[in-house]
Order: structure tokens, then sequence, then C-alpha cells
């Protein structure tokens, strides 16, 4: 957050939408509070992958933080420990962890490099607390990460188009049941999905006025914040990241009517830092599951064969489970996640009729979609002239940032048609975000047209 030339009233207007945003935000990551998620939903999603995380502290306590590659996984407690221990109701990783068991054996999971992990390994050892509430800590710790994180997505709102805005922003993030439900998960770290975005839109606002000095250090910073997305939670949604990374930069290549030369200079700058970032994220990874197996080959042997189940092998190359994905249709997975629900109304009213709770009080994805062509459209009619430019810059980033959850459902598609329990989560990456920031301009448009003061973004 930057204070600088702030008056006293506009230094407490941004204090109070950062404080709402995380307040608001963690709130709901953490337990829920406004009940946008089934509770029973909140509780369990996604435990089974989160146990991974479990069973790595287990391993770390044990062997090492670096053992096993550092990799996380399951493992298998002594038959002698596991005896007199009550079995807990979230499975055998979480028991392993909460009383302190010990594994015979251990299965790495071997796509990703497994950083959380060895984060939440290294705070396990430092923090002098009992097993259960260093858990509840890291919970604490992740929600919190992650309302902060989409806080500073509502700052750059707020900077570049005032408080309401901003306010719009806020509800879309606090009503969406996937953000919920994701939120404080150990496994996800969603927050490592937005660092890239956040360094872009910071850094193009911070250095606008001095763009052309600064092409090497956006390439390093970009190499920085996915390095990091890449050792937190791996390769998980990296198209929808990417894409996403791009959105703010698209917004001020409009806005600041940047050269074809200079669009595509800064673009192989973004591309190049990326690309290496990923590049060496997954040497290192070949190297963890070498340390796990039998060598380097092995992990690049896992990689490639990874890559081909989530996206489009030849079936019978993989075992049968994944026959459906292979060759299910592109456009079908899509239209599944565009029938997606982002908020029940189901959770705060009982009504029997059938029509009415299923289509009309289930809040869809592409009812939303259909809602942002129509503020888009509104937005450009009823926006003053000389907003125009922000605007159809906004707009413009807007339908841009759709590319993002798209690109996973496409390239990915084989991946996307089978996790239908997670994938919902990339319409938030941003384009819902971005979406309802269109939705608030275009009303603000239309009921304060003739004087709105808009901040430069």
């Amino acid at each position: 957050m930057q204070f600088k030339h702030l008056s006293q009233s506009q230094l407490a207007r941004k204090i109070v939408i950062w404080a709402l945003s995380i307040l608001l935000l963690f709130f709901g990551f953490f337990s829920n509070t406004w009940r946008v998620a089934e509770q029973n939903w909140f509780e369990k999603h996604q435990k089974d992958t989160e146990a991974h995380i479990m069973g790595r502290m287990v391993k770390s306590r044990q062997d090492g933080i670096f053992s096993a590659g550092g990799l996380n996984g399951w493992g298998t407690a002594k038959s002698t420990d596991a005896e007199w221990i009550p079995s807990t109701a979230l499975g055998p990783q979480y028991t392993a962890y909460l009383y302190e068991l010990s594994f015979e054996k251990f299965s790495t999971y071997n796509s990703q490099p497994g950083g959380q992990g060895m984060i939440f390994s290294l705070l396990d050892r430092l923090i002098p607390f009992s097993q259960q509430t260093k858990l509840r800590l890291f919970y604490v710790l992740t929600a919190l990460l992650s309302a902060i994180a989409l806080a500073f997505i509502i700052g750059w709102f707020y900077e570049a188009f005032g408080g309401w805005v901003a306010i719009f922003v806020i509800t879309s993030a606090v009503l969406s049941q996937w953000l919920t439900v994701f939120g404080k998960n150990l496994w996800w770290s969603s927050w490592a999905f937005y660092l890239p975005m956040i360094v872009v839109m910071y850094f193009l606002k911070h250095y606008r006025e001095t763009l052309d000095r600064q092409l090497i250090r956006f390439g390093i910073v970009i190499f920085i914040a996915v390095s990091i997305k890449c050792f937190i939670n791996g390769f998980e949604y990296i198209t929808t990241t990417l894409v996403m990374m791009l959105v703010p930069f698209i917004y001020y290549v409009i806005l600041d009517k940047w050269s074809r030369h200079q669009f595509v200079k800064w673009t192989l700058a973004a591309g190049l830092g990326s690309g290496i970032a990923i590049f060496l994220s997954l040497i290192m990874l070949c190297f963890q599951i070498g340390a796990a197996k039998d060598g380097f080959m092995d992990g690049v042997e896992h990689v490639i064969w990874s890559f081909g189940k989530r996206t489009y092998g030849e079936a019978e190359d993989f075992p049968p489970v994944y026959a459906a994905s292979l060759n299910a249709g592109t456009l079908s997975v899509v239209m599944t996640y565009m029938n997606g629900i982002f908020f029940d109304f189901n959770n705060y009213l009982s009504v029997t009729n059938e029509f009415v709770s299923n289509f009309l009080l289930k809040i869809r994805y592409y009812y939303l979609i259909v809602l942002f062509i129509a503020m888009s459209a509104l937005l450009l009619w009823r926006s003053h002239a000389e907003r125009r430019h922000h605007y159809i810059a906004l707009i413009c980033a807007t339908w841009f940032s759709i590319l993002a959850p798209l690109s996973w459902f496409v390239i990915f598609k084989s991946h996307s048609y089978i996790h239908t329990h997670m994938s919902f989560l990339l319409w938030q990456m941003p384009f819902t975000l971005f979406g309802f920031a269109v939705f608030g301009s275009a009303v603000i448009a239309w009921t304060k047209r003739p004087k709105i003061e808009l901040k430069q973004g």
C-alpha cells in the first residue's frame, strides 16, 4: 500500500477498504462465517488432498524436511503405534500428525515440488505448541494470506476506479463459494495463484511513468513471482495463473496506448521471465523425484506422463481409469464449467419449487457471463467521454481474463473433465473479480453519470 501524498480522508478510506477486505474474506475463508458454502462441504472439501501436507509434516518430523526429495505424500503408520490411537474424522494422515505417529512407508506425490509442505514442516518444527494448536495456526495463516492477496487486488481496483467499484469486487469475492472452500486449504495455498498478477498490477502502476527503463526489472520480478507460485503449489492451474498475470498488463497496454513495439518487447519479457521460472521448477521437480526414486530420468518420465494424462494423450497409453477423460469432448467440458454455481441462495432460503431452487436461486457462471456482457455494453453507452478510455481498458482486460479459466479447461481438458469438484475455482482467476468491477462501474455510470470522480489508476 502506498500512503504518500494522501489526505487524511483519503488515507482513512483506503485503510477502511483494506481492513474491510481482509476481515470479510478472512472470516469467510477460515470459518465460512457468511455461510456462502454448505457447511459440510466447507469442512471436508479437498481434505483428501490436504492430507498430503499432513503426511509431509509427519515424514519431515521423522526423517527431515528434505527426506523423500521434500515431496508431499501419504504415509502408513507403524502398526504398533496405530493400534492404540483412535482414528480422526479426517483420516489416517491427520491422525498420524495430530498424535505424532511414525511412518513405516511413505508414498510421494510427484506432480509438484511441495514447497507448501516444506514450509509447514519448518513451522511445525519451530512453533512450540500442541499439534492441534499448530494445525489451527496453519489454517489461520493460510486463510489470512489468501485474504491479503485478494485485498491487494481489491486495493488496485479502489485506486483505479474508486470505493464503490471496490465494494462490488469485495462482494464478489466474499460471495464466491469456491474461493471460500479453498481459502484455508493448506495444499492449495490459493494466495500463490494470485501472486504473479498482483506483482504485475503494482509494478506497472508504480513504474508506468518510467516504463521504458524497467524492462529487465519487469522480467526479473515475474521470474521471482512465478517461481514462488511453482514452489508453493506447483504447476496446478499454471496456464490460468500465467494468463491471469497478463490481465493487468492488457489493462495498461490499452489505457496508456502502448506502441506495438513496446507491447511485443514487454510481452517477450513476461514470457521469458515466466518461462525460465517454470523450466527451472520442472528441473528441480525432476531432481526431487529422482531423489525419491532411482534418478533424474524418473522425474522426466513422470513429468511427460503426467502432462499427457491431463491433456490430450492417447487413451491406450494410460490406465483405463483415464479413458473417459482423454476421450471427452472439449466443448462439453467447457459447458460443464459454464453451468457451475457461483453462489447459491438455497443456503439461506428454503424453497420447495424445483425450478426456482435449481435455476433462479443458484447463480451460475453463464448467468454472470451474460450479465457482464450486458454491463460492458451499458458501461460503454453511459460512460462519460472523459472516462471512456479507462472503462474501455477495464472491459478489454475483463474479456481477456476469461481466457484464464478457459485456457485450463481447454488445454488441460482431461484434468478438467475429472476434477469438477474443484476446477470451478478458476472462474475467480480473475474473471469474476474483473466482471464485477465492470458491473460496479456500469451501475455507477448509470446512477451518477454527470459527475463521477475517477481516480487515475
